[in-house]
């Protein structure tokens, strides 16, 4: 079984521009995602796939394996089904660019069920966050899931109320990495875009709107998406902590 990660990255962020090439102590993010995603044991190769000539150079510059592709495509996982479209692979992980605290092993026990169960064709991660703030803030996507661990809705509104966020104990977290058997991930660009994924404005919803299950896969670490600049001095700060 052969199983690739692929990291999408595009200039054109709507709320940080250029943000997976922005400087985090010397390098740009994309390194730092790529340099933590590679450590993975369970993925035996790695892409990074871009629409944008500036990120294919620098790429190249760092040792990546960059692969160009439209600029037309909507989402990243658009853009990772371009990309894998002729490699051999079993599986694909989609690891965000945006995600440069990403740690190996939680690479590592996304792949896992996909691996131990034929019928999954899709997992993800979420981890526990009592961060009331956090609940809030729709940068944050939430997500719930049934007594097995599938997901039942992702949002980026406090969910299962809103109203009463101050009384949760804690909230799922999802974090972004997604697993797809690869025949599974060529069907799903294939659907249109659903009316809750255009809503929410999150891919995996056209995944649930289709009929689909997504398997969510608890990990104990919390990771710093990068959406603004604050989040990059946040990122900073925590590389600089442990001594990166």
């Amino acid at each position: 079984m052969k199983i690739i990660g692929v990291i999408p990255a595009r200039l054109g962020s709507t709320r940080f521009p250029e943000k997976v090439i922005a400087d985090i102590m010397g390098k740009p993010m994309i390194w730092w995602v790529w340099k933590q995603a590679k450590k993975a044991k369970l993925i035996s190769e790695f892409f990074i796939a871009t629409d944008d000539k500036r990120i294919y150079d620098i790429v190249k510059s760092f040792g990546g394996n960059p692969l160009m592709t439209s600029k037309k495509h909507k989402s990243g996982t658009d853009r990772i089904a371009e990309a894998v479209k002729n490699i051999k692979a079993d599986i694909v992980v989609n690891i965000q660019g945006d995600e440069p605290l990403i740690r190996p092993d939680m690479l590592d026990k996304a792949v896992e069920p996909l691996i131990m169960d034929k019928k999954l064709v899709m997992s993800t991660l979420v981890c526990k966050v009592s961060d009331k703030k956090l609940m809030l803030d729709p940068n944050i996507v939430k997500v719930t899931v049934d007594k097995d661990g599938y997901a039942l809705y992702f949002s980026r509104s406090a969910i299962p109320s809103q109203a009463r966020a101050e009384s949760f104990e804690y909230f799922l977290k999802h974090i972004g990495v997604y697993v797809y058997r690869k025949d599974f991930l060529l069907k799903y660009v294939q659907m249109k875009q659903s009316s809750l994924e255009k809503t929410e404005k999150l891919e995996q919803l056209r995944v649930l709107e289709n009929g689909y299950k997504i398997k969510t896969i608890q990990t104990k670490f919390d990771t710093v998406p990068v959406d603004t600049e604050a989040d990059l001095k946040k990122v900073v700060e925590i590389l600089r902590k442990n001594g990166k």
